[in-house]
C-alpha cells in the first residue's frame, strides 16, 4: 500500500474514461493537461460495443462465432455505443489517502461496469459508488476494498469545471468510491469535499453528456440512459513508446479478459 501511494505520488495518477451509453460521438481535447500537480501514470475506464466486441472475439475464436453474433445483435438492439474519451489525473500531494484508495479501485477492477448516476449541467457529473453502481458482482479483494471510508482531504483548491472532488455523506470522513467530475464552478463546494485531481481530456465529452435527457430526483439530476464504464486499464506516459504501448495491451488484455470470463459464465456455464 505504501509503495502504492509513493508510485502515485511520484507520478499524479490520470485517468481516461470511454463512456457507454445510448448515443454516437467520438474525440477528446485538452483541458489543463499541464498542470503541475499530474504526472505519469493513466488509467482507462473502456467502454463502447466495437472494442468490447473485439476483445471478446478474440479471446473466445470462431467456434463461438454463432454467439458472437447473437450479442452483436444484442448489444445493437440496446444502442450502446461511445460518447467518448474522458482523461483525468490524480493530485497525491493535495489528496494522498483518497488517490491511494480510489487508485487501488481503479487497479482491482472495482469501476467496470459501473455507471454515471447524476449528470446535472453546469454542476457536476456523478460517478456511482461501486457498491451497488456496478452490474457484476464483486470479489471479496474488491469487495473490502469498495466499502472501506477515507478520510476528508480537505484543501485550498477550489472547485472549478473539471476538478475531481469526492462525494460523501454528512460525516466529512465518509468518502467511498463516489466522486464527481466538476461541470462548471462551485465555490460553495470550496473546503466542503475533497478535491483530489482534474480532467485532463475530454471537456467535449463532459459537454456530450451534459445534452443527454435527464430527471430529477429530489435534488439530484439523474441521466435517463444509463451512461456505464465497461471496463478499466492503466499504463504510464513516461514510458518509451513501444513500452507503453506494451504497457497499455497488457492492461486491456487483462481487463478484457475478467469481462469475457463473466459473460462466459453467464452465457455458456
Amino acid at each position: 500500500m505504501a509503495a502504492l501511494l509513493r508510485h502515485a505520488a511520484a507520478a499524479a495518477a490520470a485517468v481516461v474514461l470511454l463512456i457507454a451509453a445510448a448515443a454516437s460521438t467520438d474525440g477528446a481535447t485538452s483541458f489543463y493537461a499541464s498542470d503541475p500537480n499530474l504526472g505519469s501514470a493513466r488509467v482507462v475506464f473502456q467502454g463502447g460495443k466495437e472494442r468490447f466486441l473485439l476483445g471478446f472475439m478474440e479471446k473466445t475464436g470462431p467456434k463461438v462465432g454463432f454467439w458472437h453474433g447473437q450479442i452483436r445483435r444484442l448489444i445493437k438492439d440496446f444502442g450502446i455505443t461511445t460518447h467518448g474519451d474522458i482523461e483525468f489525473g490524480f493530485f497525491p500531494h493535495v489528496a494522498p489517502k483518497t488517490v491511494e484508495h480510489i487508485y487501488k479501485l481503479v487497479r482491482l477492477g472495482c469501476y467496470n461496469t459501473n455507471h454515471f448516476f447524476r449528470v446535472d449541467k453546469g454542476f457536476v457529473a456523478q460517478v456511482a459508488s461501486v457498491v451497488g453502481g456496478r452490474t457484476a458482482p464483486m470479489n471479496d479483494e474488491q469487495q473490502e476494498e469498495a466499502e472501506k471510508s477515507v478520510v476528508g482531504e480537505f484543501s485550498t483548491v477550489k472547485h472549478v469545471r473539471g476538478i475531481l472532488s469526492m462525494g460523501r455523506h454528512s460525516d466529512p470522513n465518509s468518502g467511498g468510491s463516489s466522486f464527481s467530475i466538476l461541470l462548471g464552478d462551485a465555490p460553495h463546494l470550496d473546503g466542503q469535499y475533497a478535491v483530489f485531481g482534474r480532467l485532463t481530456k475530454g471537456d467535449d465529452t463532459l459537454r456530450k453528456l451534459e445534452q443527454l435527457p435527464t430527471r430529477r430526483e429530489g435534488i439530484f439530476v439523474m441521466p435517463i440512459e444509463r451512461i456505464s464504464i465497461l471496463s478499466t486499464y492503466y499504463y504510464d506516459v513516461d514510458l518509451e513508446s513501444c513500452e507503453a504501448e506494451k504497457s497499455i495491451l497488457r492492461r486491456r488484455l487483462s481487463e478484457s479478459a475478467s469481462e469475457v470470463e463473466r459473460w462466459r459464465r453467464k452465457c455458456f456455464a
